[in-house]
C-alpha cells in the first residue's frame, strides 16, 4: 500500500473526541468534555426545517449559500455591532471547520507561516498542516491575559495570524483596543488577520467586538453551533474581503459544493432574540456555578468572558493532566479535556472543563470530585 500524505501523518488527534467515546463506556459519566450545547435551537428552527424536508429542498444551493441567509446574518451584524455588510461576502459553509479550511487554502501555501496562541483550539494547526503549512505558536497566559498582544508577536514573520475571541479554551475575550491594535500590527507587515468569533453571543463580561469594525481586510469566521444551538446542523458562515470572494467560491465550489439545503432553510429561523438571550442566560448561571465550585478544588486564572469552558490548573493533584483526565474517566466516570489537546506551553498541568450540561447534571460530578480529591 501507497505511504499516506506526509501532511496527514502529521496531523495529531482531537483528544476530546477521542474522550467522547471512551466516556461512552459508563452509563452514568458526567460531561465535561465536549463543547456542544444541550438547549435546543430557536423554536422556528426545527419547525423550518421539517418544512425543508417535507417540501424537498435537497437540491444544491449556489455555492456562496441561500441568499436569504446570507441577508439574515448581514442583518445580524447591523444589529449586534453597527456593521455595514454586504450579503455578497458572505459564504456560508458545512460548519465553521470547512470556513477555517477555506480561509487556510486562500491565505497559505506550503513554507508560509501561521500565527497561533498556546493554548488555542487544536484544530487549527492541524488545518495547516494540510495545506503545507507551517504553525508559530505564541504564549498567552495570566501574564497578558491570555489573549495576545503586539508585542507578543515583535517582529515575527507570519503570512496569517488567527485568533479566537472568546477563545476556546480559555473563554478569554478581546477587548476592542487589543483587537484593533493586533488588526493594525497585522496591516503595517502585510499580515492576513482571521478572527474565529464563533462564541460570539455567549459572552458573559463586557461586549464582543468583531473584527470588521476595524478592517473590511480581516476575514471573520462564524456559525452556528454554539449560540445559536445547532452543532449537527453543521452550517458556519465566513465574511471575506471582496477581493477574496470569488476566489473563496471557486475553493467552496470544489471542496463541498454548497452547505446542506434543509439546514440552511432551518438557519433563517434561528435569529430569534428573545430565545438566544434565555440561551446566554443559561450558560451564565452556569459559569458562575461551575466556577464557583472548581475555584474551591483548582486554581483557575483566567474567569472565563465568553464561550462555556473553564481552564484549570490542577498541579495541585498531577503533573501530567493526561494521566489524571484517564483517572478521573475510570474511576470517577467523569470525562474532562486535558489541555495537551490545545498547546504544548504548560498545557499538562491544565483541565478543560465544559459547562454544557445542567447543573443538575455537573453537580453529580462535582460531588464525585470533592470527595475523591478530598478523601
Amino acid at each position: 500500500m501507497k505511504k499516506i500524505n506526509k501532511a496527514v501523518r502529521e496531523i495529531s488527534p482531537f483528544y476530546v473526541m477521542e474522550l467522547v467515546r471512551k466516556a461512552q463506556r459508563y452509563e452514568d459519566t458526567i460531561h465535561f468534555e465536549v463543547g456542544q450545547p444541550d438547549l435546543p435551537p430557536a423554536p422556528g428552527v426545527k419547525k423550518a426545517l421539517l418544512e425543508a424536508v417535507e417540501a424537498e429542498r435537497f437540491a444544491y444551493t449556489e455555492s456562496l449559500g441561500l441568499r436569504a441567509l446570507r441577508e439574515k446574518i448581514a442583518a445580524h451584524y447591523r444589529r449586534e455591532y453597527g456593521v455595514q455588510i454586504d450579503p455578497g461576502r458572505i459564504l456560508i459553509t458545512p460548519g465553521t471547520s470547512l470556513a477555517f479550511m477555506v480561509a487556510y487554502e486562500l491565505l497559505l501555501g506550503p513554507g508560509d507561516r501561521l500565527g497561533l496562541s498556546d493554548p488555542s483550539y487544536p484544530c487549527y494547526k492541524n488545518f495547516a498542516a494540510m495545506v503545507d503549512a507551517r504553525t508559530l505558536t505564541f504564549p498567552v497566559g495570566p501574564h497578558n491575559d491570555y489573549q495576545l498582544r503586539p508585542e507578543d508577536l515583535g517582529e515575527a514573520k507570519l503570512d496569517v495570524l488567527h485568533i479566537a475571541s472568546p477563545s476556546n479554551p480559555t473563554g478569554t475575550l478581546y477587548r476592542a483596543e487589543r483587537l484593533e491594535a493586533l488588526i493594525r500590527h497585522c496591516e503595517a507587515r502585510g499580515i492576513a488577520f482571521v478572527s474565529d468569533e464563533l462564541y460570539h453571543g455567549l459572552v458573559y463580561e463586557g461586549r464582543a467586538r468583531t473584527a470588521l469594525e476595524f478592517s473590511d481586510e480581516a476575514i471573520v469566521i462564524n456559525g452556528f453551533s454554539k449560540y445559536f444551538c445547532m452543532p449537527g446542523l453543521r452550517l458556519g458562515w465566513m465574511i471575506l474581503p471582496e477581493a477574496l470572494v470569488r476566489p473563496a467560491e471557486l475553493i467552496a465550489q470544489n471542496l463541498y459544493i454548497a452547505a446542506q439545503t434543509p439546514a440552511q432553510y432551518a438557519a433563517l429561523e434561528a435569529f430569534d432574540y428573545a430565545h438566544l438571550d434565555r440561551v446566554r442566560k443559561t450558560f451564565r448561571e452556569r459559569r458562575d456555578w461551575l466556577y464557583g465550585e472548581l475555584s474551591q478544588l483548582f486554581t483557575i486564572d483566567a474567569k472565563p468572558d465568553g464561550a462555556f469552558y473553564l481552564w484549570c490548573n490542577v498541579s495541585a493533584y498531577s503533573d501530567d493532566a493526561v494521566a489524571f483526565s484517564e483517572e478521573l474517566l475510570q474511576r470517577l466516570h467523569i470525562a474532562v479535556t486535558p489541555g495537551i489537546d490545545f498547546g504544548e506551553r504548560e498545557t499538562r498541568k491544565y483541565l478543560r472543563f465544559a459547562y454544557t450540561r445542567s447543573i443538575e447534571h455537573m453537580a453529580e460530578g462535582i460531588e464525585r470530585l470533592k470527595q475523591y480529591l478530598k478523601g
